[in-house]
C-alpha cells in the first residue's frame, strides 16, 4: 500500500493548523486590544448611549462589539415630549473571531417585543484577518454601522401599500 502521497496534505493540515494559532496570537496580543481601545475611545468621545463589550463565545471563539445601551442623555428632553417613545435598546457592532482564527465583523439590530423578526438579521460587513484590522478600518466599519441603524430607525419607504407604482 503506498501511503507517500499522503505525505503533502498531512503537511498541508500541520500549516493550516500554524496559520490558526498564529491568528489567535494575532487576536489575542494585538487585534483585541485594538478594537477595544478604539471603540471605548469613539464610545468616550461620542456619548450616544453606546458601551463596548468583551464577550466569549462558545469553546475558543471571542467577540468585542459596541452596543446601543442607553438613551443618549442631550435628546431625553426632546423624547419626552411623547411620553409613550420607548427606546429600543440593541443593535451592535460586533467583531468575532470565528474557528479559524479570522475576523467576522457584523451588524445586529435591536430585538422589537411582539415584533416577528427573521432569525439571525444580521448585516455582514466581511471578514478579515486579525492583521488586516486598523484603526481606519474599525472606524470604517462603525460609520458603516451608524449608516445601517439609521436605515433600520428610518426604513426608506419604496411603495405605499394598497397603491400599485409604475
Amino acid at each position: 500500500m503506498k501511503i507517500e502521497h499522503l505525505e503533502e496534505r498531512i503537511l498541508e493540515y500541520k500549516n493550516s493548523i500554524k496559520t490558526v494559532v498564529k491568528k489567535r496570537i494575532t487576536w489575542e496580543n494585538r487585534t483585541k486590544e485594538l478594537i477595544v481601545n478604539t471603540l471605548k475611545a469613539v464610545e468616550t468621545t461620542y456619548p450616544v448611549g453606546w458601551k463596548v463589550q468583551e464577550l466569549k463565545w462558545i469553546h475558543t471563539n471571542e467577540a468585542v462589539n459596541i452596543t446601543f445601551d442607553s438613551f443618549p442623555e442631550d435628546l431625553i428632553d426632546f423624547t419626552n415630549k411623547i411620553p409613550t417613545y420607548q427606546f429600543l435598546q440593541g443593535g451592535a457592532l460586533v467583531f468575532s473571531q470565528l474557528h479559524n482564527g479570522d475576523i467576522e465583523i457584523f451588524v445586529t439590530f435591536p430585538i422589537l417585543e411582539n415584533w416577528i423578526v427573521p432569525e439571525n438579521e444580521i448585516v455582514e460587513l466581511g471578514v478579515f484577518t486579525p492583521e488586516q484590522i486598523t484603526e481606519k478600518l474599525i472606524v470604517e466599519k462603525i460609520d458603516e454601522f451608524l449608516k445601517e441603524i439609521i436605515k433600520w430607525e428610518i426604513p426608506i419607504i419604496k411603495s405605499k401599500l394598497g397603491f400599485k407604482t409604475q
